[in-house]
């Protein structure tokens, strides 16, 4: 018997989703994704759609959305609130400017204790261990 794609079951879905059953039942859970109703004596069956909607969380994630924004999202998934969605792109794009100067830092941070154990190899204490065991936040070290 030859499935169509508007008649999968749960591993047809996930497999054309590329995602594992769990993943799908995840999203049902977190109502990310409807459950479809159950014919009497029968298996449930996924469309299209959810293979799109599930694409679209997946995307979602991608681009850093977490499953909370993913679920905002997806209520403006008709497109026709662009500015909504902008607005939640701006701020998932200062998240990311954010994060990304912090790993800057950290990198700075990095490399001058790196720097610091090339250079006084003769010591007793590793210089990289003591900066780490002495600061007490994130800003003493970076």
């Amino acid at each position: 018997m030859n499935k169509t794609v508007s008649s999968l079951t749960i591993g047809g879905l996930a497999k054309a989703a590329g995602v594992s059953v769990e993943t799908i039942r995840f999203y049902q859970r977190r109502d990310l994704l409807a459950e479809p109703d159950r014919p009497l004596g029968g298996i449930r069956r996924y469309s299209t759609v959810d293979v799109a909607r599930i694409i679209f969380i997946k995307s979602s994630q991608r681009l850093g959305f977490s499953l909370n924004e993913v679920a905002g999202l997806l209520k403006l998934s008709d497109g026709s609130q662009c500015d909504e969605a902008r607005v939640l792109a701006e701020h998932k794009l200062t998240d990311v400017q954010n994060r990304i100067a912090d790993l800057r830092r950290i990198e700075l941070a990095l490399q001058e204790l790196i720097s610091c154990c090339k250079t006084s190899q003769s010591e007793v204490q590793c210089p990289l261990i003591s900066a780490l065991q002495e600061k007490t936040s994130d800003e003493d070290i970076f």
